[in-house]
């Protein structure tokens, strides 16, 4: 339910919850349904009803064991704002983020609207990050529920890209990942929507990240843009300090 990532802006995932539901253009070709399958007919326990939403109580602390500080996407294999998610599970997996706050948490939505309604009950803590998903054009009223909720880092993952996005109000908002769609089925990228988000950012003042192209074979592709990479990241808060993250460990140890 953990593991090293090969996903470029983050280090480890971590996924007490797995399985989720279509909703969007976005999620048509989904990489974790995919994965899900395959992991199924391995025989994976947590994956014996496929991408069927699950909630796994066994993995909720698994971060305590991480004992060197790591950067881990929360859900890689699903999305905590889902419907099927109770809010008390919410709040667990947001209670252990807060008690290990050695590591650096970085969710993923594309459920903005509840993400907006519960953000009153959540515990934004500096090390904990918030992003939605946005692949296209329809789907930028979702940056500004982002930007009304408490989240301290603020960050956009525009992929898959579907299409230009214009015009983009990156007030409140401290990151942007852009990357294509990859593997069969996968739909085209063109440059042009990816140099105008670039430049968007730059005129912003916003890290830009450039996951990659996509494509069917990904790796073909690379993720060069203008002949170079792109991985700018957002600056560390400077209300998390190292300080803060000793205080969040002694904690832990005393629960």
């Amino acid at each position: 339910m953990g593991a090293n990532s090969a996903i470029e802006w983050t280090e480890s995932t971590w996924n007490p919850v797995t399985g989720c539901t279509k909703i969007s253009p976005g999620c048509k070709h989904c990489y974790a349904e995919r994965m899900a399958k395959r992991l199924q007919a391995m025989g994976q326990a947590n994956y014996v009803n496929g991408f069927r939403v699950a909630l796994h109580n066994h993995a909720l602390e698994l971060p305590l064991s991480w004992k060197k500080p790591r950067t881990i996407f929360v859900n890689s294999m699903s999305d905590l704002f889902h419907s099927a998610v109770s809010i008390k599970f919410i709040l667990r997996v947001f209670d252990v983020m807060r008690r290990t706050g050695w590591h650096q948490y970085q969710l993923l939505t594309k459920r903005s609207e509840r993400l907006l309604e519960l953000d009153p009950q959540l515990c934004w803590l500096p090390h904990i990050w918030m992003g939605v998903s946005v692949e296209d054009q329809d789907r930028v009223y979702r940056i500004d529920h982002l930007r009304q909720t408490h989240a301290h880092t603020k960050f956009l993952s525009l992929e898959p890209l579907l299409g230009p996005i214009t015009n983009l109000d990156l007030s409140g908002i401290d990151w942007v990942i852009v990357g294509g769609e990859s593997g069969p089925g996968a739909r085209p990228m063109k440059a042009a929507w990816v140099t105008s988000i670039r430049d968007q950012c730059s005129r912003a003042g916003v890290p830009f990240f450039f996951k990659q192209w996509g494509g069917v074979h990904k790796s073909r592709a690379g993720r060069e843009l203008e002949g170079r990479t792109w991985d700018e990241m957002p600056r560390s808060n400077p209300k998390f300090t190292e300080k803060a993250a000793r205080a969040s460990s002694s904690l832990s140890r005393r629960i």
